[in-house]
């Protein structure tokens, strides 16, 4: 049934759909305080009664179904898992948002705002920004308002729909009850823009790729409503630029860590009192991995839980296994109902295996407690890596443009590795800097490489991390031995002839390796390709831009030195070897 909205000049929806149970109000109007109204779909019970809300806000149009935003993506989610379609339509799928199809039944509100900018709300496009925190704010207290609402919000989403929970979340809106943040990255520097100093051009493609308002009826339909999904004004190209932040150029504008980006950095942790769910993805190199493990870590709340998952970056917050953890977290906190959450232990690790096994391990700390921080020493004489120092100084040499060296170990008993990894290396460069990409990768006792599907990529190794050695400076206050924190507040240039002590962060990983399996780590000036394969291994985070890495300056050959009082070594988490 249909109810058309006769008036559009009086506040409230563009029409109301009620199917089934589930009545739909289309782009529901939501002022802000600047004046800017901001457009939301509303899936509630028809029903009378007032729900708790699942919440998302986010710029890739409330009203582009999934299938039409990524549709081989969409392809291989449902192919892979079935049950994802079962008990819903699927007619009512956005990107990286809730299935209303999935929560109304159970008695929940899902709402869904476009952001700032995207999709049918106005206002200028600039990601991150405080204004775009402030207006999810409003929208929290808006939905708590609302008649059908029960003044409980929960927020729940994806990437983008998950990192701007870690933003509003410090700003402790009143009706804020709880945030699911599965795969949100933490730092936009650290983890999006530029991975150890070095640009990702991920921003770029990603940046693209936005639904922006006022691109009319070519960014597409609703299939539901008809509306245009960008909007009913048509805007020329020059009008569309005028009207958002040219966010790559701004970024390269910005190599450092200054003011721009910590506008848009890490939230205030301490002020994150909320529930947290913080729900990551070991294949999620590149963006979101860190934030979910750092995340959990720092959140002042005393109520907040980890989770680790591989698969790809949508599936399994789609798939039986998220939809029952998120509602078991929703309905302790939202609707006060014994779903047996209390019993959820604070760190629960989907744990990869060599043979493709997926394990669980639970603790309630993160790193895992009882950890043997464990070092694996280079030595260049031989390519290897093990428990002892080296005998005697040694040196290798890669050329940084398309050189690798290597430095393997054979695990004599099984091995389980769970947590985050750093290496310090001992380095010294023929140009005055030198981008250092770190590649784990693992191998059976045939020689075959032990790959996993990621986020963003089909193929990926074990774990990578990334540091550009003019990025050296570490925060002293914040560093571990296992997760240095680099300042990128400063370039500080290589001196010939000089080595220089270096700490890179690996993110964190999980696997458990048979006796016999060999680990190696590769030093290398350049993004990982994986061998064999039409995959690169990296997905979209790559650091090719010529711009920001000319060849004079991060194509020269790297000198690695290994033994004696230059004792370069990988820092393993073993959490179990026998």
């Amino acid at each position: 049934m249909t109810e058309d909205i006769e008036n559009p000049a009086v506040p409230g929806p563009f029409r109301v759909d009620v199917v089934g149970d589930m009545t739909i109000e289309w782009d529901v109007p939501i002022p802000t305080s600047d004046g800017i109204v901001l457009r939301a779909d509303v899936f509630r019970p028809s029903a009378p009664g007032a729900y708790p809300v699942v919440l998302s806000c986010g710029p890739y149009g409330k009203g582009r179904p999934f299938q039409q935003a990524l549709p081989p993506a969409w392809q291989k989610m449902v192919a892979d898992h079935p049950d994802i379609l079962e008990g819903s339509s699927g007619n009512y799928h956005a990107f990286e948002a809730a299935d209303p199809e999935k929560w109304v039944p159970d008695g929940y509100v899902c709402v869904r705002i476009d952001s700032r900018g995207t999709g049918r709300s106005p206002g200028y496009l600039d990601p991150f920004t405080e204004r775009e925190t402030r207006d999810l704010y409003e929208g929290i207290e808006w939905a708590a308002e609302q008649p059908w609402s029960n003044g409980r919000i929960g927020l729940n989403g994806i990437s983008y729909l998950a990192i701007n929970q870690w933003q509003v979340a410090a700003l402790q809106p009143p009706h804020l009850a709880a945030i699911c943040v599965w795969e949100g990255a933490g730092d936009i520097y650290r983890d999006a823009v530029y991975h150890g100093g070095i640009l990702s051009t991920f921003v770029d493609r990603w940046y693209s790729l936005i639904p922006q308002y006022g691109m009319g009826e070519s960014g597409g339909l609703n299939p539901h409503t008809g509306q245009p999904v960008c909007g009913d004004e048509t805007f020329t190209e020059e009008e569309l630029g005028a009207r958002r932040a040219d966010f790559g150029q701004i970024v390269r504008r910005h190599p450092l860590l200054d003011a721009y980006h910590r506008a848009r950095i890490s939230p205030d942790w301490s002020r994150i009192e909320v529930p947290v769910l913080s729900a990551g993805n070991w294949g999620g190199m590149g963006l979101h991995l860190r934030g979910n493990t750092l995340g959990f870590e720092q959140a002042a709340s005393d109520r907040k839980w980890l989770t680790m998952h591989e698969d790809t970056h949508f599936s399994l917050f789609y798939a039986q296994y998220g939809l029952d953890l998120q509602k078991r977290f929703f309905g302790h906190f939202l609707k006060d109902e014994d779903t047996g959450w209390t019993k959820q232990p604070r760190v629960e690790l989907r744990t990869r295996h060599a043979d493709g096994r997926i394990g669980l391990r639970s603790a309630e700390q993160w790193p895992l407690p009882g950890t043997r921080w464990t070092r694996l020493y280079f030595d260049a004489t031989d390519a290897s890596m093990g428990p002892d120092p080296a005998a005697s100084a040694a040196q290798a040499d890669y050329s940084a443009g398309d050189g690798r060296i290597g430095f393997s170990y054979r695990c004599t008993h099984r091995t389980e590795i769970a947590g985050p990894l750093a290496a310090k290396l001992y380095i010294d460069s023929s140009t005055a800097d030198a981008d250092l990409f770190l590649v784990l990768r693992a191998f059976s006792p045939d020689g075959t490489e032990v790959v996993f599907q990621g986020t963003n990529d089909p193929v990926v190794p074990v774990a990578q991390g990334w540091l550009r050695a003019s990025h050296r400076a570490l925060d002293a206050d914040r560093s571990r031995p296992f997760l240095p924190v680099h300042l990128h507040d400063r370039t500080q240039p290589l001196t010939l002839g000089r080595v220089y002590e270096l700490d890179v962060e690996i993110l964190p990983t999980s696997l458990v390796l048979p006796a016999g399996y060999t680990l190696t780590l590769d030093v290398q000036g350049h993004d990982h390709i994986h061998p064999g394969t039409a995959a690169d291994g990296s997905g979209s985070f790559l650091h090719n831009d010529p711009g920001s890495r000319p060849a004079d300056l991060y194509g020269g050959t790297v000198t690695l030195h290994t033994g004696d009082a230059r004792g370069s070594y990988l820092l393993l988490p073993i959490v179990s070897s026998d």
